[in-house]
């Protein structure tokens, strides 16, 4: 068995050194088929990927553990007892805490008696 093994682990290093001194055609790639993109200039008519709103159901604030609320024009999650927005990015939601943008909290009215 081990004369087996030895024979094959030889020949396949013999024709992988066949292979290695084989010259490779690739065929050449015009810059008119590969698409760039300049990370300089501003992404124009890009379309977010929906954000699915029965994460709602699932998805809660790491820090406060409380449910979040979904804002369509920012395209973030929210935390409205915390104040800070958690932003979706390619439909999924970033809820890394130091990644979150804190936002203006809407001064809670007292109640009146």
């Amino acid at each position: 068995m081990f004369y087996h093994v030895l024979r094959r682990l030889s020949t396949g290093t013999v024709v992988i050194r066949r292979c290695a001194g084989q010259t490779l055609r690739v065929p050449a790639i015009s810059p008119a088929v590969v698409s760039a993109r300049s990370f300089s200039e501003p992404v124009q008519n890009t379309v977010q990927p929906p954000f699915d709103a029965s994460l709602l159901d699932v998805l809660v604030c790491p820090l406060s553990k409380k449910p979040l609320r979904y804002e369509a024009e920012t395209n973030e999650l929210i935390n409205d007892e915390l104040g800070i927005a958690y932003p979706i990015v390619d439909g999924i939601p970033n809820m890394i805490p130091q990644d979150a943008r804190l936002i203006k909290k809407t001064p809670e009215t007292p109640a009146q008696e």
